[in-house]
């Protein structure tokens, strides 16, 4: 989905489908052009599903879509979507990265649909772009390939590459796309047709505000975890988080425990475990290094910790 397209109508997308990619990344995607054909009366957009064998592919629900091609069978398009799931760079084959990278040499632009980016990373095709990823996979990105700028927004369409953190947020680039093509009006009636309530901005939040996945609106309590996500590398002593939220320690202590039945100090643990977790699940960094990205001093510490709170050792986790 580039952020211009002069070419004749429909306009041609192609979506390249990994084993377990995201069904709902790749509806969300699809299901608004679809509607927009339908509603104006004449085909706007066209899309073609690749595999890279041209054969089936399953997705992360166990649900198989067939591909209309193999990748040796497509030698141009304006725009190629890389939808994928879980473990993106494994799928990365010689073949697949070559004809990549022709494409982007024929002028193709190349997006990721959720965790699509690592894959098109990986491949060494996102040199000094900036992309969005799922947020939950948007940490492993930035371990993975700290050189790549990120976002934590929706959507990024540019010039030559295009991101989305996937789930709804394909469904809202969409609209975005139509919008830009063929007019605002007809981005409004394809979101009415979806019961989309509104069509959310590229720059809009991927998560519910912090306040309402706490369920809390005690402001204190909402900055304090706001600054523990944001120094999970580097941890803040809880004596500076008190000062820096403008409450003394013993108020902070009242405020997670009436608020959250927690400590603030098995709060902020349980924040930098979640986070180990998912690199564990989601990156080939050695343990070490993801004890580190977590803030923990040594292996050791953070092996205590992880299994203290998850029952099994992280080596265990990435086994699993």
């Amino acid at each position: 989905m580039r952020l211009d397209y002069t070419g004749p109508t429909p306009e041609p997308i192609g979506f390249l489908l990994l084993p377990r990619f995201s069904m709902m990344a790749f509806f969300s995607a699809v299901e608004p052009l679809r509607i927009a054909n339908r509603i104006s009366g004449r085909p706007l957009f066209d899309w073609m599903l690749i595999s890279e064998d041209g054969g089936p592919v399953t997705a992360s629900n166990g649900m198989t879509l067939l591909a209309d091609q193999a990748i040796e069978g497509v030698h141009h398009l304006p725009s190629l979507a890389v939808c994928s799931g879980f473990d993106p760079e494994r799928h990365l084959s010689r073949a697949l990265m070559r004809w990549l990278h022709r494409l982007d040499e024929a002028g193709c632009v190349l997006g990721g649909l959720d965790t699509g980016c690592f894959l098109l990373a990986a491949a060494g095709l996102l040199e000094g772009e900036r992309v969005t990823l799922h947020w939950e996979s948007l940490p492993a990105f930035q371990e993975r390939f700290p050189a790549i700028a990120t976002s934590d927004e929706l959507f990024e369409l540019g010039r030559r590459r295009f991101s989305c953190a996937g789930g709804a947020a394909a469904m809202d680039m969409a609209l975005d796309v139509i919008a830009r093509r063929h007019g605002h009006q007809l981005a409004i009636d394809v979101s009415e047709q979806l019961v989309h309530e509104r069509i959310r901005t590229r720059r809009d939040q991927q998560r519910m505000s912090l306040a309402r996945r706490l369920g809390t609106h005690r402001r204190r309590l909402v900055d304090a975890v706001d600054l523990m996500e944001q120094h999970l590398e580097t941890p803040l002593p809880l004596a500076e988080v008190a000062r820096r939220s403008g409450v003394s320690s013993r108020h902070l202590q009242r405020l997670f425990g009436q608020e959250l039945g927690q400590s603030p100090r098995d709060w902020y643990l349980g924040l930098r475990l979640e986070r180990a977790r998912h690199l564990l699940d989601e990156t080939d960094l050695d343990i070490l290094a993801v004890g580190l990205a977590c803030g923990f001093t040594s292996g050791s510490s953070f092996a205590r910790a992880f299994r203290a709170r998850y029952g099994h050792s992280p080596r265990e986790a990435r086994r699993r």
